[in-house]
């Protein structure tokens, strides 16, 4: 028992400490000579918004079997709600909060017409959903500042824009805070449910699974994932547009599920720093660059059709059980030789 806590517990905590601390540390060293600069440490933050981004779509269509084209609409709104809460007077990480509550309140009343539907259908429902979103940011111009977008306040407790570290401490720490959620999620009752539903929901009904009801809690989940995120995006790039809510954008944000492997949220997440960080390592192709990440994309498809880690977890866990025996088996090597 104690050695089953040592191996889920604590190799867990400090792999997770080590991910979030060591390169926060290394962006804010004292003298002025961080090891990270602030334009590498921004892509990094970025592909931690958009892995969270990841997550949300994986959760409606890789878990719960749904295909959805507008989960962008959520994060635009979680971005403008914390805007508009820090301006009255919220502090930053009760707006984060609430801009996650208010995305997936949304989308539980988006949920109960749209999710009984099915396939191409759903996905051009939520389609028109984002759509409606971005026209109606567009026109509450009062509120949201219309097409010309609403900027963040540079004040310290109402932005994570203040230095490197702290908005890599925020945007990291709440993706790995989400991954573990999910994931003991997940290995709950209600999440194999979930699974069961994607898997065949005739056999699930038949089993006295709600399927509507875990649909629903899916989708509610991944709005609020998807809240999250916006929630993070606009404090950390201190300036929103409409286009957030842009088909385009939920269409990225789809293609990092697809390529990290539907259903595998570790899979997500690192396509998702994998094309973050590729954008930008192509940048100095300036327009061609365009033309090279779709072919990436290609060949992905072609030789890896089922993404990068298909439906399978990249577990710690397994790495950690597995380094004893790799000592072994090298020093039975070493003796052999000798």
């Amino acid at each position: 028992m104690k050695d089953k806590f040592i191996r889920n517990t604590i190799v867990l905590f400090v792999i997770a400490f080590v991910c979030i601390a060591v390169p926060a540390v290394l962006m804010d060293l004292p003298l002025g000579m961080p090891l990270i600069d602030a334009y590498t440490a921004q892509i990094i933050t970025l592909a931690g918004v958009n892995a969270i981004m990841a997550i949300s779509v994986n959760v409606i269509c890789g878990i719960t079997g749904q295909l959805s084209l507008g989960q962008a609409g959520f994060q635009a709104l979680g971005a403008y709600s914390v805007i508009i809460l820090t301006e009255a007077g919220i502090p930053l990480p009760v707006s984060i909060l609430l801009g996650g509550l208010i995305a997936a309140f949304l989308g539980f009343l988006i949920g109960f017409p749209t999710l009984k539907l099915e396939g191409d259908y759903l996905a051009i429902v939520t389609l028109a959903f984002g759509e409606i979103i971005r026209v109606c940011l567009i026109n509450l111009k009062s509120i949201t500042g219309g097409p010309n977008g609403k900027q963040f306040s540079t004040i310290f407790t109402t932005s994570l824009d203040h230095s490197a570290a702290i908005s890599y401490l925020a945007v990291i720490g709440s993706l790995v805070v989400i991954v573990v959620l999910l994931q003991n999620f997940l290995r709950s009752t209600y999440g194999r449910a979930i699974l069961a539903v994607r898997e065949d929901e005739v056999a699930a009904n038949s089993n006295g699974i709600g399927v509507f009801r875990y649909k629903m809690t899916g989708f509610v989940i991944a709005s609020f994932i998807a809240g999250i995120g916006g929630a993070l995006y606009a404090p950390f790039i201190g300036f929103i547009k409409p286009d957030l809510a842009s088909f385009n954008n939920s269409i990225n944000d789809l293609i990092f599920v697809v390529l990290g492997g539907m259903g595998s949220i570790t899979g997500g997440i690192l396509a998702a720093f994998v094309l973050t960080i590729l954008q930008e390592a192509l940048r100095f192709l300036r327009d061609y660059r365009l033309l090279i990440y779709p072919v990436v994309l290609i060949f992905v498809m072609l030789f890896r059709p089922q993404g990068l880690l298909g439906t399978k977890e990249l577990s710690f866990i397994k790495i950690y059980d597995g380094i004893p025996g790799f000592f072994v088996r090298l020093f039975k090597k070493q003796g052999g030789r000798k």
